[in-house]
Protein backbone atom coordinates (compact mmCIF):
# COMPACT_ATOMS: atom_id res chain seq x y z
CA UNK A 1 0.00 0.00 0.00
CA UNK A 2 1.27 3.75 -0.58
CA UNK A 3 1.36 6.04 2.62
CA UNK A 4 -1.90 7.47 3.85
CA UNK A 5 -3.06 10.12 5.88
CA UNK A 6 -6.28 9.92 8.28
CA UNK A 7 -8.64 11.21 10.49
CA UNK A 8 -9.54 8.96 13.53
CA UNK A 9 -12.47 9.94 15.64
CA UNK A 10 -14.42 8.43 18.17
CA UNK A 11 -17.85 7.76 18.29
CA UNK A 12 -19.22 8.35 21.42
CA UNK A 13 -20.72 11.99 20.08
CA UNK A 14 -21.40 13.62 17.03
CA UNK A 15 -18.68 15.97 15.51
CA UNK A 16 -18.85 19.43 15.96
CA UNK A 17 -17.46 22.03 13.76
CA UNK A 18 -14.20 21.51 15.25
CA UNK A 19 -13.94 18.43 14.87
CA UNK A 20 -15.24 18.66 10.94
CA UNK A 21 -12.07 21.54 10.76
CA UNK A 22 -9.42 19.03 11.74
CA UNK A 23 -11.02 16.34 9.67
CA UNK A 24 -11.01 18.57 6.61
CA UNK A 25 -7.11 19.75 7.09
CA UNK A 26 -6.34 16.08 7.83
CA UNK A 27 -7.58 15.22 4.06
CA UNK A 28 -6.25 18.23 2.94
CA UNK A 29 -2.57 17.09 3.83
CA UNK A 30 -2.90 13.93 3.30
CA UNK A 31 -4.07 14.92 -0.47
CA UNK A 32 -1.82 17.80 -1.02
CA UNK A 33 0.81 15.39 -0.66
CA UNK A 34 -0.24 12.46 -3.03
CA UNK A 35 -1.30 10.18 0.10
CA UNK A 36 -4.28 7.90 0.53
CA UNK A 37 -6.72 9.54 2.88
CA UNK A 38 -8.57 7.05 5.43
CA UNK A 39 -11.03 6.96 7.99
CA UNK A 40 -10.95 5.00 10.90
CA UNK A 41 -13.19 4.21 13.42
CA UNK A 42 -11.66 4.68 16.93
CA UNK A 43 -14.52 2.68 18.88
CA UNK A 44 -12.43 1.17 21.59
CA UNK A 45 -14.08 3.66 23.76
CA UNK A 46 -16.58 2.55 26.61
CA UNK A 47 -19.05 5.44 25.14
CA UNK A 48 -18.45 4.40 21.07
CA UNK A 49 -22.26 3.47 19.67
CA UNK A 50 -23.03 2.59 16.14
CA UNK A 51 -25.50 5.39 15.51
CA UNK A 52 -22.45 7.94 16.14
CA UNK A 53 -20.27 6.41 13.92
CA UNK A 54 -22.59 6.24 11.21
CA UNK A 55 -23.61 9.25 11.14
CA UNK A 56 -19.77 10.74 11.71
CA UNK A 57 -18.96 8.96 8.44
CA UNK A 58 -22.22 10.83 6.58
CA UNK A 59 -21.30 14.39 8.08
CA UNK A 60 -17.60 14.10 6.56
CA UNK A 61 -19.09 13.19 3.49
CA UNK A 62 -21.65 15.41 3.47
CA UNK A 63 -18.81 18.25 3.40
CA UNK A 64 -17.11 16.66 0.56
CA UNK A 65 -14.40 14.65 1.94
CA UNK A 66 -13.59 11.05 0.21
CA UNK A 67 -11.23 8.16 1.35
CA UNK A 68 -9.76 5.35 -0.02
CA UNK A 69 -10.74 2.80 1.86
CA UNK A 70 -13.56 1.70 4.09
CA UNK A 71 -13.73 2.29 7.58
CA UNK A 72 -11.90 0.45 9.23
CA UNK A 73 -13.52 -0.32 13.15
CA UNK A 74 -10.34 -0.73 16.47
CA UNK A 75 -12.79 -3.39 17.62
CA UNK A 76 -11.90 -5.55 14.81
CA UNK A 77 -8.72 -5.51 15.32
CA UNK A 78 -8.11 -7.08 19.14
CA UNK A 79 -5.84 -9.62 18.08
CA UNK A 80 -3.49 -7.10 16.19
CA UNK A 81 -3.27 -5.27 19.96
CA UNK A 82 -3.39 -8.62 21.92
CA UNK A 83 -0.13 -9.59 19.12
CA UNK A 84 1.79 -6.45 19.74
CA UNK A 85 1.58 -6.89 24.05
CA UNK A 86 2.53 -10.34 23.99
CA UNK A 87 5.70 -9.47 21.92
CA UNK A 88 6.49 -7.04 23.88
CA UNK A 89 6.01 -9.73 26.81
CA UNK A 90 8.46 -11.93 25.45
CA UNK A 91 11.00 -8.95 25.02
CA UNK A 92 11.02 -8.56 28.68
CA UNK A 93 9.36 -4.99 27.86
CA UNK A 94 5.78 -5.08 30.04
CA UNK A 95 4.78 -5.32 33.57
CA UNK A 96 1.01 -6.09 35.14
CA UNK A 97 -0.26 -3.14 37.52
CA UNK A 98 -2.60 -3.52 39.74
CA UNK A 99 -2.76 0.25 40.29
CA UNK A 100 -5.66 2.64 40.84
CA UNK A 101 -6.07 6.43 39.50
CA UNK A 102 -6.09 7.17 43.56
CA UNK A 103 -3.01 4.71 44.25
CA UNK A 104 -1.04 6.64 41.60
CA UNK A 105 -2.39 10.12 41.94
CA UNK A 106 -1.06 9.51 46.25
CA UNK A 107 2.47 7.56 45.23
CA UNK A 108 5.48 9.22 46.33
CA UNK A 109 7.67 11.07 43.39
CA UNK A 110 11.01 11.59 42.75
CA UNK A 111 11.96 15.23 42.52
CA UNK A 112 12.18 15.61 39.45
CA UNK A 113 9.63 13.44 38.02
CA UNK A 114 7.66 14.86 34.89
CA UNK A 115 3.95 16.08 36.17
CA UNK A 116 1.70 13.36 35.38
CA UNK A 117 4.21 10.87 34.68
CA UNK A 118 3.52 6.98 35.98
CA UNK A 119 5.86 6.91 39.19
CA UNK A 120 6.51 3.53 38.63
CA UNK A 121 4.91 1.73 41.76
CA UNK A 122 4.75 -1.61 40.38
CA UNK A 123 7.55 -1.53 37.81
CA UNK A 124 10.13 -4.00 39.87
CA UNK A 125 8.22 -5.51 42.83
CA UNK A 126 9.49 -8.88 44.21
CA UNK A 127 7.29 -12.14 43.43
CA UNK A 128 5.81 -11.74 46.74
CA UNK A 129 4.27 -8.66 46.66
CA UNK A 130 3.20 -9.19 43.02
CA UNK A 131 1.48 -11.81 44.81
CA UNK A 132 -0.07 -9.85 47.14
CA UNK A 133 -1.47 -7.24 44.69
CA UNK A 134 -2.93 -10.04 42.85
CA UNK A 135 -4.71 -11.32 45.38
CA UNK A 136 -6.85 -8.45 45.63
CA UNK A 137 -8.69 -9.21 42.64
CA UNK A 138 -8.11 -6.22 40.84
CA UNK A 139 -7.55 -7.26 37.19
CA UNK A 140 -4.07 -6.02 36.26
CA UNK A 141 -3.43 -3.35 33.27
CA UNK A 142 -0.22 -4.21 31.18
CA UNK A 143 2.19 -1.35 31.03
CA UNK A 144 5.55 -0.45 29.09
CA UNK A 145 8.74 -1.01 30.33
CA UNK A 146 10.14 1.91 29.22
CA UNK A 147 13.71 3.02 28.81
CA UNK A 148 13.89 6.51 28.51
CA UNK A 149 11.98 9.39 30.04
CA UNK A 150 11.23 11.62 27.35
CA UNK A 151 11.64 11.47 23.21
CA UNK A 152 11.52 14.23 20.80
CA UNK A 153 9.58 14.48 17.53
CA UNK A 154 9.35 17.12 14.83
CA UNK A 155 6.03 18.65 14.19
CA UNK A 156 5.40 20.38 11.02
CA UNK A 157 3.52 23.25 13.11
CA UNK A 158 5.40 23.17 16.30
CA UNK A 159 8.92 22.05 15.42
CA UNK A 160 10.61 20.02 17.65
CA UNK A 161 8.81 18.71 20.54
CA UNK A 162 10.20 16.85 23.75
CA UNK A 163 7.52 14.99 26.22
CA UNK A 164 6.90 12.59 28.91
CA UNK A 165 7.46 8.72 28.31
CA UNK A 166 6.96 6.66 31.37
CA UNK A 167 5.54 3.59 31.89
CA UNK A 168 2.40 4.18 29.95
CA UNK A 169 -0.51 1.68 29.59
CA UNK A 170 -0.89 -0.65 26.88
CA UNK A 171 -3.97 -2.78 27.37
CA UNK A 172 -6.17 -1.57 30.55
CA UNK A 173 -7.28 -3.80 33.45
CA UNK A 174 -10.50 -4.99 31.48
CA UNK A 175 -8.70 -6.13 28.48
CA UNK A 176 -9.19 -2.77 26.03
CA UNK A 177 -6.18 -1.54 24.31
CA UNK A 178 -5.44 1.17 25.37
CA UNK A 179 -5.24 4.56 23.33
CA UNK A 180 -1.53 5.03 22.73
CA UNK A 181 -0.89 1.36 21.72
CA UNK A 182 -3.60 0.79 19.24
CA UNK A 183 -3.16 4.30 17.37
CA UNK A 184 0.43 3.53 16.74
CA UNK A 185 -0.53 -0.31 16.20
CA UNK A 186 -3.15 0.80 13.55
CA UNK A 187 -1.37 3.55 11.60
CA UNK A 188 1.51 0.82 11.44
CA UNK A 189 -1.06 -1.96 9.32
CA UNK A 190 -2.55 0.77 8.16
CA UNK A 191 0.29 2.42 6.14
CA UNK A 192 -0.54 5.61 7.74
CA UNK A 193 2.76 7.99 7.99
CA UNK A 194 1.46 11.63 8.54
CA UNK A 195 -0.65 12.27 11.78
CA UNK A 196 -2.92 15.30 11.64
CA UNK A 197 -4.67 15.82 14.89
CA UNK A 198 -5.71 18.62 17.46
CA UNK A 199 -2.98 19.85 19.22
CA UNK A 200 -4.14 18.90 22.64
CA UNK A 201 -2.89 15.99 21.55
CA UNK A 202 0.89 16.28 21.00
CA UNK A 203 1.72 15.42 24.28
CA UNK A 204 1.13 12.01 23.55
CA UNK A 205 3.32 12.04 20.60
CA UNK A 206 6.51 11.55 22.03
CA UNK A 207 4.99 8.38 23.79
CA UNK A 208 3.62 7.08 20.41
CA UNK A 209 6.26 7.79 18.86
CA UNK A 210 8.80 5.87 21.18
CA UNK A 211 6.56 2.64 21.47
CA UNK A 212 6.88 2.58 17.09
CA UNK A 213 10.48 2.49 17.01
CA UNK A 214 10.40 -0.02 19.65
CA UNK A 215 8.32 -2.58 17.21
CA UNK A 216 10.43 -1.12 14.14
CA UNK A 217 8.22 1.64 12.57
CA UNK A 218 8.81 5.04 11.16
CA UNK A 219 7.95 8.04 12.75
CA UNK A 220 4.68 9.67 11.48
CA UNK A 221 4.99 13.20 9.91
CA UNK A 222 3.09 14.97 12.79
CA UNK A 223 1.19 18.10 12.39
CA UNK A 224 -0.96 19.03 15.36
CA UNK A 225 -3.51 21.87 14.25
CA UNK A 226 -5.05 24.40 16.77
CA UNK A 227 -8.42 23.29 18.51
CA UNK A 228 -11.46 25.35 18.12
CA UNK A 229 -12.62 26.81 21.36
CA UNK A 230 -16.06 28.68 22.27
CA UNK A 231 -15.97 32.22 23.42
CA UNK A 232 -15.19 31.44 26.91
CA UNK A 233 -11.97 29.83 25.18
CA UNK A 234 -12.81 26.49 26.26
CA UNK A 235 -12.79 23.36 23.90
CA UNK A 236 -16.05 23.28 21.79
CA UNK A 237 -18.95 21.25 22.91
CA UNK A 238 -22.46 20.49 22.77
CA UNK A 239 -23.59 22.79 25.40
CA UNK A 240 -22.28 26.15 23.35
CA UNK A 241 -25.28 25.98 20.87
CA UNK A 242 -25.55 25.28 17.32
CA UNK A 243 -22.37 23.03 16.47
CA UNK A 244 -22.77 19.76 14.87
CA UNK A 245 -23.57 19.36 11.13
CA UNK A 246 -27.12 18.74 12.07
CA UNK A 247 -27.46 22.32 13.61
CA UNK A 248 -25.98 24.07 11.43
CA UNK A 249 -25.66 22.77 7.76
CA UNK A 250 -23.03 21.03 5.35
CA UNK A 251 -22.65 24.37 3.48
CA UNK A 252 -22.79 26.72 6.61
CA UNK A 253 -20.47 24.84 8.03
CA UNK A 254 -17.65 24.45 5.65
CA UNK A 255 -17.57 28.31 4.34
CA UNK A 256 -17.18 28.50 8.18
CA UNK A 257 -14.20 26.39 8.44
CA UNK A 258 -12.98 27.85 5.21
CA UNK A 259 -13.14 31.40 6.78
CA UNK A 260 -11.35 29.89 9.95
CA UNK A 261 -8.45 28.96 7.61
CA UNK A 262 -8.14 32.31 5.41
CA UNK A 263 -9.42 30.86 2.74
CA UNK A 264 -12.16 31.79 -0.05
CA UNK A 265 -12.92 28.67 -1.68
CA UNK A 266 -16.45 27.11 -0.68
CA UNK A 267 -15.87 23.14 -1.42
CA UNK A 268 -12.86 21.17 -0.21
CA UNK A 269 -11.57 20.81 -3.39
CA UNK A 270 -11.67 24.50 -4.08
CA UNK A 271 -9.35 24.95 -0.81
CA UNK A 272 -7.15 21.91 -2.08
CA UNK A 273 -5.75 24.20 -5.08
CA UNK A 274 -5.05 26.54 -2.19
CA UNK A 275 -3.45 24.98 0.39
CA UNK A 276 -0.25 25.76 1.99
CA UNK A 277 0.81 24.62 5.07
CA UNK A 278 2.70 27.32 6.03
CA UNK A 279 -0.17 30.03 5.79
CA UNK A 280 -1.99 27.97 8.25
CA UNK A 281 -3.26 29.61 11.62
CA UNK A 282 -0.68 29.09 14.52
CA UNK A 283 -3.77 30.09 17.41
CA UNK A 284 -7.00 28.16 18.27
CA UNK A 285 -10.25 29.48 16.53
CA UNK A 286 -12.53 30.83 18.73
CA UNK A 287 -16.36 30.06 17.14
CA UNK A 288 -19.19 31.94 17.54
CA UNK A 289 -22.10 30.33 16.28
CA UNK A 290 -24.15 32.87 13.86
Amino acid sequence: MSPAGRFAPSPSADLHVGNLRTAVLAWLFARSTGRRFLVRVEDLDDRARDDVARRQLEDLAAIGLTWDAPPERQSDHQARYDAVVDELAGRGMTYECHCSRRDILAAPRAPHAPEGAYPGTCRDLSDAERAERAATGRPPAVRLRSEVTRFTVTDLLHGSYTGVVDDFVLRRGDGVPAYNLAAVVDDAAQDVDQVVRGDDLLPSSPRQAYLGALLGHVTPTYAHVPLVLNAEGKRLAKRDGAVTLAEVGAGRALGQIAESLGYTATTVADMLAEFDPSRLPREPWIYQPR
